[in-house]
């Protein structure tokens, strides 16, 4: 068959479809990975084949310019689960989040992915939860559709709320913000909206079921496989080490997106090498050019993969981004995140807080002594990693992508 995944136009995001896209390829299937054109190195960098569309969507100056739009209200998707939130206060966030993010995103690349859609013929795509598009473009050339979960599912989430509320609400005073910009957008393709197209047939979700929020949409379980762009196991990181190993990494996103981190990492470094441990600052260059010398136990490293650098460590402090998170989830290392609201970043740390397999705090609560004291805590109380592996057996024991190829052909031919 021929899948054409649609991600949105990030990095990282695409970096989430690698795995099951390769795991398709390997089983004999043609895969396209459709992106925006900055990303086409990207892609053609895992040896995937690249269908670069439409044009860059040019937010990153705007997010540099709005740091703190990270922490608005309507950008923590962590609060909307039934009994949580009220109509009135959807409808605004959706009012908002339509322009501002879902059509900035999406536009640029809408019609493209439509013309590529009815021109390829996929008989699958699959799309990020927010990559409306990818719902359009399938729902334009017939093929099935799919949510590939980059997060926990607060999108779907908030939108089963929505519904339920709308039940409620006089017929006039239901506005639907999104449904109206999916049919605006969607009518020259004799496209309307409707829940299947934001949702998908089914929906790929990589957490373990247990930090999930309840869903009654059509889930396929698929395991997390890491994948952090090129990556090379160093001799050193071959070697046990001689003390408690902790990771310390903020991603790439802020520094990329919003102009840089919302914590001091050097001082933060400072407070770290405290502890009697071995810390490793796993940066990007632009991250490591702003350190002065450290202290004898702190190793600033850049480009180097999480996945060859967790499996050794027996901590991680990071940022709450899906990428740190996930690995470090499946390799069973106790985590700490300092995040910001954006998104599900809130519902996952709490999550795993409340499993006993780490903690969570906002960034502006993360001076580097609570830092230190919380990481220290990681380290010496068994019961997080204890908690970790409990967390990182779930995850095993939840399929692998090329163990689920067969369970996409017989959904893609049943459409």
């Amino acid at each position: 068959m021929r899948v054409l995944f649609a991600g949105l136009p990030e990095k990282s995001h695409v970096f989430t479809m690698v795995p099951l896209a390769w795991a398709l390829t390997a089983a004999g299937h043609e895969v396209l990975m459709a992106n925006a054109p900055s990303l086409n190195e990207t892609v053609t960098g895992t040896g995937l084949v690249a269908a670069p569309i439409g044009t860059d969507h040019h937010l990153h100056h705007e997010m540099a310019m709005a740091r703190e739009s990270q922490d608005a209200d309507v950008a923590n998707w962590s609060r909307l689960g039934y009994g949580d939130v009220d109509h009135a206060s959807l409808v605004e966030r959706y009012a908002v989040s339509v322009p501002y993010g879902f059509a900035r995103y999406n536009d640029p690349i809408l019609d493209d992915l439509v013309a590529l859609a009815r021109d390829w013929r996929p008989d699958l795509v699959v799309h990020d939860p927010i990559a409306y598009a990818g719902g359009i473009a399938a729902r334009a050339c017939g093929a099935a559709h799919a949510r590939l979960l980059w997060s926990a599912d607060v999108y779907g989430q908030a939108r089963a709320t929505f519904v339920e509320l709308a039940r409620d609400v006089s017929e006039d005073q239901r506005a639907d913000p999104l449904a109206d910009w999916i049919d605006e957008r969607g009518r020259a393709y004799g496209v309307r909206c409707d829940e299947d197209l934001l949702n998908g047939q089914f929906t790929l979700d990589t957490l373990p079921p247990s930090l999930r929020p309840p869903s009654e949409l059509h889930q396929v379980s698929m395991r997390y496989v890491p994948h952090n762009g090129p990556a090379v196991q160093w001799e050193w990181l071959r070697e046990e080490p001689k003390r408690p190993r902790v990771c310390v990494t903020l991603g790439r996103t802020n520094t990329e997106a919003y102009g840089g981190d919302y914590v001091d990492v050097e001082n933060l470094l400072r407070a770290l090498s405290r502890l009697d441990a071995e810390i490793v600052a796993a940066l990007v260059p632009e991250q490591a050019e702003q350190l002065d010398d450290l202290p004898a136990n702190v190793l600033a490293v850049s480009e180097v993969a999480l996945s060859t650098l967790l499996p050794t460590c027996s901590a991680v402090v990071h940022h709450g981004g899906w990428g740190s998170f996930s690995t470090a989830l499946v390799n069973a290392v106790p985590q700490l995140a300092m995040s910001t609201l954006v998104a599900d970043q809130e519902l996952r740390g709490r999550s795993l807080e409340d499993a006993g397999a780490g903690f969570f705090l906002h960034h502006t609560d993360a001076d580097p002594d609570r830092v230190t004291d919380l990481t220290g805590r990681l380290l010496e109380d068994p019961s997080h990693a204890a908690a970790a592996r409990r967390l990182r057996d779930e995850s095993a024991a939840m399929p692998t992508p090329h163990a689920i190829v067969p369970e996409l052909e017989r959904l893609a031919a049943a459409r």
